[in-house]
């Protein structure tokens, strides 16, 4: 097994992972709120390791080759970024209740978390095309130990990222979770799905008409 190879397995992996998105606003919220949050770190990095192994070792050429497969994913991912974006802005503008007010958050259940998890994971078009179709392509470019040696660099970078960024939020919780900063949060994050879900569909009307 290279371990340049998994270097840039990694360094890959990295590229395609940190770049702000859905899965990665769930993160950190999670993390802010201290709700859960490296169950769901684990629920992201692990959903990564499935369609990450699945696009490198075949899954990413069966899913390039259907591209009514593709628009679906990208239909329903449009969907819900809009929501998500919707609910964020919702969270933006709605009064504080006395709890927020001091910079407490009221924590959602275990079960809550982890559909949102898959939610933000499974219903993401990025997810697909970035770890299924691109790092697929690239990894079956490799093969034998070589192969292998790719699949584990990116699947370390999603561990490292996801466990990192919900430490991080975690610990910087009590200023991030203050009122003001928070709506700023909450703002950015709408703002982001939207632009997201517009260049989808714009990508998605290129393409057909």
């Amino acid at each position: 097994m290279s371990f340049w190879v998994l270097l840039q397995g990694f360094g890959l992996g990295a590229s395609m992972i940190i770049p702000i998105g859905a899965q990665n606003a769930y993160v950190l919220n999670q993390g802010i709120k201290r709700n859960h949050h490296l169950t769901t770190a684990t629920i992201c990095s692990l959903l990564d390791t499935l369609f990450i192994s699945l696009g490198i070792f075949g899954g990413g050429a069966i899913l390039a080759q259907h591209d009514m497969l593709l628009t679906s994913v990208t239909l329903g991912g449009i969907a819900f970024l809009t929501f998500y974006g919707l609910l964020s802005l919702k969270s933006a503008f709605k009064k504080p209740n006395a709890d927020e007010e001091n910079g407490e958050v009221v924590a959602r259940g275990r079960r809550a978390v982890i559909l949102g998890a898959l939610a933000v994971t499974v219903l993401n078009p990025h997810l697909y095309l970035d770890t299924v179709v691109i790092l697929g392509s690239l990894g079956g470019q490799f093969e034998g130990n070589d192969r292998i040696a790719f699949a584990v660099g990116t699947i370390m970078a999603s561990f490292v990222w996801f466990y990192s960024l919900s430490l991080g939020a975690a610990k910087l919780g009590p200023v991030l979770s203050q009122p003001k900063v928070k709506k700023g949060i909450d703002l950015l994050v709408a703002a982001m799905m939207f632009t997201i879900a517009i260049i989808l569909a714009k990508e998605l009307m290129g393409k057909y008409w």
